[in-house]
């Protein structure tokens, strides 16, 4: 372990539904030690109602780990926040980024930003709650508002109620007429507002979110920011993390190489597979793996053929090993 001190939230990859699930986190935390993870959003009617073992459970690796909350009722998030804290998660962010429908429609995500004063009193009835961090995850703007006092003043109004930590995807959210998808690629970047946020709030911690996809770009943004979260990109191709620890933490440990985490998982996944989750569920999560590697995408029907899904997970990971030897 390195011993210089960095800031918790330098790099992270992002909370992205039916992706971070704990199995995909235990793949991330495989390739790197150090960068921050962060669970789906997790609805506070989810957890008030529901199973909590299910949504919070994890595996003690994972750390340092952030639960993301999706809600607005601050007396609601103060509980969620207090489960949170007894599950020993490192966070808590508040999802104010989501723009979907079934989202508006319980009153939180990216609607959120036009209501700054019930966020910062939900933020504070978090931190009277718990004494873990409490962080904000939101956008530049919403719909066609881009002026900057916009997002200035929400960061402004949440800081106030003690928020420090802001995790800011660099686009609008269009609140009508784009889909989910469509407004994680439509609206454009824009990183210099970002970056103007870290001058006009030096004393808060200020990441950037939206679009980053190399470790250069990466480098990049620390010059103007605190941290940079890593989204598709790291889901997609999960091996672009090998590198972070020495390069962003200044730990030069060994790094895994790609057979030895596919090894790993193969591993994980035999104590792993219970009523909920069958191999083929969790090992959807790998299928990144060797991208951009000579036969990986035989390698990734290998792993995905449906005629395999009833097999030992061990047994399947022997057949491909004699289809695609090891380079």
């Amino acid at each position: 372990m390195n011993s210089q001190p960095f800031n918790p939230w330098r790099l992270s990859v992002a909370p992205m539904l039916d992706w971070t699930d704990r199995h995909c986190r235990y793949l991330h935390r495989l390739i790197t030690r150090h960068t921050r993870l962060y669970t789906e959003m997790v609805t506070t009617g989810a957890l008030l109602h529901g199973d909590v073992a299910r949504h919070l459970a994890f595996n003690e690796v994972e750390h340092p780990l952030a639960l993301q909350l999706g809600g607005s009722e601050p007396a609601d998030l103060a509980v969620c926040a207090r489960l949170a804290e007894q599950w020993q998660y490192d966070e808590v962010n508040l999802n104010c980024g989501c723009p979907s429908e079934r989202v508006q429609r319980g009153a939180f995500g990216a609607c959120l930003m036009n209501e700054p004063q019930l966020v910062a009193d939900g933020v504070k009835a978090m931190l009277d709650a718990v004494s873990i961090p409490i962080t904000v995850k939101h956008r530049i703007g919403i719909d066609r508002i881009e002026e900057y006092n916009f997002v200035r003043d929400f960061i402004g109004i949440l800081s106030h109620a003690g928020c420090r930590v802001f995790i800011v995807h660099a686009r609008n959210a269009w609140l009508k007429g784009l889909s989910p998808k469509e407004n994680r690629d439509i609206p454009p970047l824009r990183y210099e507002t970002v970056y103007r946020l870290k001058k006009d709030f030096p004393h808060l911690t200020i990441v950037l979110n939206g679009g980053v996809k190399t470790n250069a770009e990466i480098a990049q943004h620390l010059a103007h920011v605190d941290g940079v979260m890593i989204g598709r990109q790291a889901y997609h191709e999960p091996y672009m993390m090998a590198p972070w620890d020495q390069l962003f933490f200044n730990d030069a440990h060994p790094t895994p190489s790609r057979e030895a985490v596919e090894q790993a998982m193969v591993r994980y996944c035999e104590t792993a597979i219970d009523e909920h989750n069958s191999w083929p569920q969790i090992m959807r999560h790998m299928l990144g793996l060797r991208h951009g590697l000579p036969g990986a995408r035989r390698w990734r029907q290998a792993w995905s053929d449906h005629r395999n899904k009833h097999l030992p997970v061990a047994q399947v990971a022997t057949q491909i090993q004699q289809l695609i030897p090891t380079p």
